[in-house]
């Protein structure tokens, strides 16, 4: 996701206020394009690489009011700020209405600029991933849909090599890979292999097997935890030498399968532009591989495919046999379809697209998230800094269980994912030695299982959603799978950190607002 903000739009007719702003702004290094009418407003204003217009209230020609209006119309996403003289009130209130997100007087005072220009400029960044996020949840959910006719549409012998190559191919994709790779275990659990790959120039069979623990993908496995390395040469998580092997040092990499039942993983790396992967790539990675676990459940496989690690030079003379033969059983949670968690999570896109205040915000993400998991309460909980603890922003709890209304930020499994930043999602909470029934539970203290997630604001954890799965919750054609969603757990991460992103934002632009407006009425007094 891009993290510089869009460029800025300065409109307004008279030369000194626009060359005032354009300098104060392009010495806080941000890019400035100006217009001196409504026309080349408009006519700029259509480049999506604007996140911001700052627009006098009053302008020639085509007034500020309809300039506006048509700006919010061709491009919902552009943040206008309106500039205005103390005598516009009434006009300013009418362009708040049409859905300016912020408006500054003249005489304009540096610092206030700055800050409302950052504000827009992040909100649009927010909103802009926000909606690359939903782009790329649609786009995954039609390819697995594809997927799962293709595979269905196959002979067992030909079905799993169609979805090895049809899962390389839409992480290629969704991710913007150039390079991915599907591997599977040996029967000893030993080694992984690899089934298929894309971008590699050279055959799978020249490929070495990974040992189970060893480099990126082994470790993985080893731990059946998902990982994304922006830089494996920086990574604790791994020695110098991991990289050596790799033509980049980002990876996103998803386990197939869960704990003992785990069947291998699915590699993605070398970003396109030469990016780093981050948590987005990794949740939408592991919607793929829970439905590739799901189908790849058949046991029957491919003929001619007979190989041993020894040819490949590995120490270990174990032969590989098959390498789509699984292990006995695949959990019922890589049953789930993985199309129905892109369903969820699209809808909470959808919530909270059309709400703004933070209330609304929480409420339109937590209700489609309680229904889709079966869950009951589902949480939002933020740090407060000044008290050290944790508060309940937001719950949704169906009538059912009350959420306790804070926690401390430290002990418990909570607080261990507000600490570490990695979810937990268990079915008993209760067997974990960290588990601390005051803190891991509802008001009521009855245990369950239960999904913990953190949620960041420009890297730094600042809260955590927690769900109560309901005994007996139906997600998947009738089946009881209460933890049948936790693999989409990254995707419901960065959702709710986003719509953390736009409540706090929107909070914090009606503080300022306020205190200006009473900064202006001392002044007039």
């Amino acid at each position: 996701m891009a993290e510089t903000p869009g460029r800025v739009l300065v409109c307004d007719d008279e030369n000194f206020f626009r060359e005032a702003i354009r300098d104060i702004l392009t010495g806080e290094a941000l890019d400035v394009v100006e217009a001196c009418d409504g026309e080349a407003a408009l006519e700029l204003g259509s480049d999506p690489g604007i996140g911001v217009a700052i627009l006098d209230i009053r302008l020639p020609g085509i007034d500020g009011i309809e300039v506006l209006r048509r700006l919010r119309e061709m491009r919902s996403d552009l943040r206008v700020i309106m500039l205005s003289a103390h005598t516009d009130q009434e006009l300013v209130l009418e362009a708040l209405r049409l859905g300016a997100c912020d408006y500054l007087a003249k005489p304009l005072h540096d610092e206030e600029l700055v800050l409302a220009v950052r504000r827009a400029s992040e909100s649009f960044r927010v909103s802009d991933d926000w909606g690359r996020l939903r782009g790329r949840v649609e786009r995954l959910a039609g390819q697995l849909e594809e997927m799962s006719r293709r595979a269905e549409d196959c002979e067992d012998g030909e079905r799993r090599t169609v979805v090895a190559q049809a899962a390389v191919d839409v992480a290629a994709d969704v991710l913007e890979a150039a390079k991915t790779s599907l591997m599977l275990t040996n029967d000893r659990r030993t080694h992984l292999r690899v089934v298929c790959a894309r971008g590699r120039s050279m055959d799978i069979e020249e490929m070495n097997p990974v040992p189970i623990g060893d480099g990126v993908a082994g470790v993985t496995f080893d731990r059946g935890e998902p990982i994304v390395v922006a830089d494996v040469h920086s990574d604790e998580r791994f020695e110098a030498g991991d990289g050596s092997r790799y033509d980049s040092t980002s990876f996103a990499v998803a386990p197939i399968g869960r704990g003992n039942d785990a069947l291998g993983v699915l590699c993605a790396t070398d970003r396109a532009g030469g990016g780093s992967f981050d948590r987005d790539d990794l949740g939408l990675l592991r919607l793929l591989a829970g439905q590739v676990a799901a189908m790849l459940e058949a046991r029957s496989s491919p003929p001619g495919v007979d190989r041993e690690v020894e040819e490949a030079g590995c120490e270990d003379p174990e032969p590989v046999g098959d390498p789509f033969e699984l292990p006995e059983a695949v959990p019922a949670l890589a049953e789930m379809s993985a199309g129905r968690d892109a369903d969820l999570i699209r809808s909470v896109c959808e919530a909270i697209a059309d709400e703004v205040s933070p209330e609304r915000i929480f409420a339109a993400a937590l209700r489609p998230l309680a229904e889709g998991l079966g869950a009951a309460p589902v949480s939002i909980f933020l740090v407060d800094a000044q008290a050290d603890v944790l508060r309940c922003e937001s719950s949704f709890d169906a009538g059912l269980r009350d959420e306790r209304e804070e926690l401390p930020t430290r002990g418990g499994l909570t607080g261990s994912v507000l600490q570490t930043g990695r979810m937990i999602a268990t079915d008993t909470p209760q067997a974990d030695s960290r588990f601390a029934r005051e803190i891991d539970t509802p008001s009521d203290g009855h245990h369950g299982p239960m999904l913990c997630v953190p949620l960041s604001l420009r890297g730094k954890v600042v809260g955590v959603f927690r769900a109560f799965i309901q005994s007996g919750a139906v997600g998947c054609g009738g089946r009881e799978l209460p933890l049948a969603s936790a693999r989409s757990g990254e995707l419901v991460g960065s959702a709710l950190s986003a719509a953390v992103r736009n409540a706090l934002l929107y909070r914090s632009l009606l503080e300022s607002i306020d205190e200006v407006a009473e900064v202006r009425r001392a002044a007039r007094s």
